[in-house]
């Protein structure tokens, strides 16, 4: 069952709530569909939502059907205590592609969500024919062994981690770092733009931390274990790549994580642009015209077949 209603995204978009096991799932849809090139979903990062891509979906939907959608646990979707996790994600985000959009996409992630879409590109194939990263989260498998931990540093740091997130310790961190004024500094550590870091974009990002349940959400978030390797990903994926990377992201070694990406999946498009963490959002235009050129100049070469990109480690 699907409840619509209309959404001031520059006037371009419409946003519905998609039942999806016993959660509610909220997403927007803008543009038409079109017969010469495939529809496109967005997916946001950790904290973030639709309305992260609204900028996007004002340009891209010229062009594009595009769809975004809100993760469980973040956004307008019901904020559950759920076990975490890409899997889980990436279950939503298929069953979304089959049951509401109807066709395979071209799918786009910042962040987590970009994790999340690597893992319905790779585990999901038949659901996507294109796959676009952002500044994407998820670790590599170390190339040494990982030395075993100190078994009482390990019994420490488990106990920590069970206190610090037991109901009332994780209440009183959500309060914390959930205040507009934190967000607003977190965001002005990853935007090198501060103009970009807008009361609406702080608002945006503060207005679903005060759902009911997000708290539990929060909590439940950092309890599931980490899910499979962007290495392991990459090998099982089939389908075109480009990576666009922010390159003043504070968060992670743009240049190092794309070498990273490169080596598993050589046949990838990438370019670095001035921006951090999330660059759809800082510098749109840039973004928005690097998906459609990629797209419209043979980057999605169809279904099932591994990616031929140019390799480029462009600049923009």
């Amino acid at each position: 069952m699907m409840q619509t209603r209309n959404l001031d995204q520059q006037g371009v978009a419409s946003g519905a709530y998609w039942k999806w096991r016993e959660y509610d799932i909220y997403y927007v849809k803008a543009g038409e569909q079109r017969s010469d090139r495939p529809s496109l979903l967005l997916v946001h990062g950790f904290g973030a939502s639709t309305d992260h891509w609204r900028k996007n979906l004002a340009e891209l939907s010229q062009d594009f059907e595009v769809w975004a959608i809100d993760l469980l646990g973040f956004g307008r979707s019901t904020k559950a205590v759920a076990p975490y996790s890409g899997s889980l994600w990436r279950d939503q985000l298929n069953d979304f592609i089959t049951e509401v959009i109807g066709h395979p996409v071209v799918i786009a992630g910042n962040s987590i969500g970009g994790y999340s879409s690597l893992c319905v590109a790779a585990q999901c194939p038949e659901s996507v024919v294109g796959l676009v990263l952002l500044n994407p989260a998820g670790p590599f498998t170390p190339d040494e062994p990982v030395e075993a931990p100190n078994p009482w540093r390990q019994a420490i740091a488990d106990l920590v981690r069970t206190i610090v997130l037991s109901p009332v310790p994780s209440f009183f961190i959500f309060q914390y770092v959930r205040q507009r004024s934190m967000i607003r500094k977190t965001l002005e550590k990853v935007y090198l733009d501060q103009s970009a870091v807008t009361d609406q974009l702080v608002e945006d990002i503060y207005r679903p931390a005060c759902d009911p349940g997000a708290t539990q959400a929060f909590a439940a978030m950092f309890k599931t274990p980490s899910g499979d390797k962007n290495d392991v990903l990459l090998k099982q994926l089939t389908c075109p790549l480009l990576l666009i990377w922010g390159e003043g992201d504070p968060w992670t070694n743009a240049r190092q994580r794309g070498a990273q990406f490169r080596r598993f999946y050589p046949e990838l498009t990438e370019f670095y642009i001035q921006a951090g963490h999330c660059p759809h959002d800082e510098v749109p235009g840039q973004v928005d015209a690097l998906i459609k050129d990629w797209v419209e100049g043979g980057g999605i070469k169809g279904k099932g077949e591994r990616g031929k990109g140019k390799g480029v480690n462009g600049e923009s």
